[in-house]
């Protein structure tokens, strides 16, 4: 929705922007030629290893002279930005959820489709922080049935919970193959949507804590976008877009300004047959008070 994304948030040359997901660059780039030379692009991205190849790509498009990289959590944007030294920001965008890097190359079983280590963190040189791995071998069935449930919707949640821990006590669950295995016995493909989906999803949420982060990154983002500045945040899941409708209805309740569609705005069709993840996108636009 790049094209969308630029035309939401109606940046000038010599604007400020901030990408709070700048994975490897897809909207870094686009929103570094929109704003020019005189403007500047504050790329934020949790993963240090995406990191180094949204540097390369920023390099190969001759753009480092206007994008500053910010290793670190947008929902810290606030403190990024006073540390860069950067004010007046015009328009902040969250393209939420993993990147087609995550699934297809960091080797982290963010995928159902591929057998890798169950690790799932964005960022893996965290040592504090817990895996896909820690939460399936250690959590309790109540606990597991909750984040099912809670994060990922899951009808099943007490029973792919329940036979997660009775497996778990003749082997340690390893690697995605060997949790796709387990709920493949129990829930069936529904409309061609894989039956390990929910779990997957559910699990990538709590092991990131991203709708707690998505809240404070949202809280953070209006606190640094300029009077009639934007926010626009793309979501994939219904979590994820019920937080990002309910947090800019409130704003618009407490007059920080107002929801600039009402109607949530989708790809067209001929975007959804190009790229099958963006089926699900769903784009609100919230324009701070003058």
């Amino acid at each position: 929705m790049v094209q969308e994304v630029l035309k939401q948030l109606a940046l000038q040359q010599g604007d400020t922007v901030v990408d709070a997901t700048a994975g490897t660059g897809g909207h870094t780039i686009e929103l570094a030629k929109q704003v020019g030379k005189k403007g500047t692009v504050v790329a934020i991205e949790r993963d240090h290893q995406e990191i180094n190849v949204l540097c390369q790509r920023i390099a190969e498009h001759n753009l480092c002279g206007n994008v500053i990289v910010a290793g670190g959590n947008y929902a810290d944007m606030d403190v990024i930005c006073q540390e860069e030294g950067v004010e007046n920001v015009a328009g902040v965008l969250f393209d939420l959820g993993f990147s087609s890097w995550h699934i297809e190359e960091s080797n982290r079983g963010f995928s159902f489709s591929r057998n890798e280590p169950l690790d799932m963190r964005y960022e893996q040189d965290d040592e504090s922080g817990v895996s896909a791995y820690d939460i399936v071998n250690s959590y309790s069935r109540e606990q597991l049935k909750n984040i099912f449930l809670e994060y990922g919707e899951e009808p099943k949640a007490d029973v792919i919970a329940q036979a997660i821990t009775k497996q778990r006590k003749q082997e340690t669950i390893e690697t995605t193959g060997d949790l796709v295995q387990i709920i493949a016995r129990i829930a069936k493909a529904r409309l061609g949507i894989n039956p390990a989906t929910r779990s997957f999803q559910a699990l990538r949420i709590a092991v990131n804590d991203e709708l707690r982060y998505l809240e404070q990154g949202l809280s953070s983002a209006l606190s640094v976008v300029k009077q009639g500045g934007r926010i626009v945040a793309i979501s994939f899941h219904s979590l994820e877009d019920r937080i990002v409708k309910n947090t800019f209805k409130e704003w618009e309740k407490d007059n920080a300004g107002n929801v600039v569609n009402k109607k949530v705005i989708i790809p067209h069709f001929s975007e959804k047959q190009r790229n099958k993840r963006a089926r699900s996108a769903k784009m609100r636009v919230f324009n701070t008070k003058i």
